[in-house]
């Protein structure tokens, strides 16, 4: 592969949503980074709520476990907070790159012996293959990590072209 390939995509917004979002993943409460802090919130809120109609059974000893569950309550709802605050922060960008690509005139991707280049609207990213640390591909996508990051749908390429990258991929990239 000494010469030059050139892979032109035509990337359509909905089938970048399509993997994006998958499995809940720009969902602020059950999104996979925030479902475990939203349960655990709500199952100490219960226990909470429940010590709370029972507080007149407690004696003056066991009344510190009513502090105790609303400290832990206060404690959950800052991690929860923060995990919400990332899932929000991802979807902003990933919005913003999605309106990029919405409105974008040229994107390709160019690939020799020793470079890989994206170039989305004249806006070139060039990366050494060394550069790269991950690569996967399935039947809805090929995502490359490393340098930059990349996520191409298998929609936006003809099938020899996604054939031919995800060959190119194996090749170059220790995985």
């Amino acid at each position: 592969m000494s010469q030059e390939k050139i892979i032109v995509l035509h990337p359509k917004r909905k089938d970048f949503e399509e993997i994006y979002f998958n499995a809940n993943q720009g969902s602020l409460f059950f999104s996979p980074t925030t479902r475990g802090k939203t349960i655990t919130t709500i199952v100490v809120a219960l226990i909470l709520l429940i010590l709370f109609i029972f507080r007149n059974d407690f004696t003056k000893e066991k009344a510190g476990i009513l502090y105790f569950v609303s400290f832990l309550l206060l404690l959950c709802a800052v991690f929860l907070s923060v995990g919400i605050n990332k899932v929000s922060q991802w979807k902003k960008q990933v919005n913003h790159y999605l309106l990029k690509l919405e409105n974008c005139r040229i994107y390709e991707i160019t690939f020799n012996e020793a470079f890989f280049t994206v170039n989305i609207d004249d806006e070139k990213e060039t990366s050494e293959w060394k550069d790269f640390e991950y690569f996967n591909s399935n039947n809805e996508c090929i995502i490359l990590e490393g340098k930059y990051s990349y996520m191409f749908p298998k929609k936006s390429f003809s099938d020899k072209d996604f054939q031919l990258l995800k060959k190119t991929l194996k090749e170059k990239i220790d995985i």
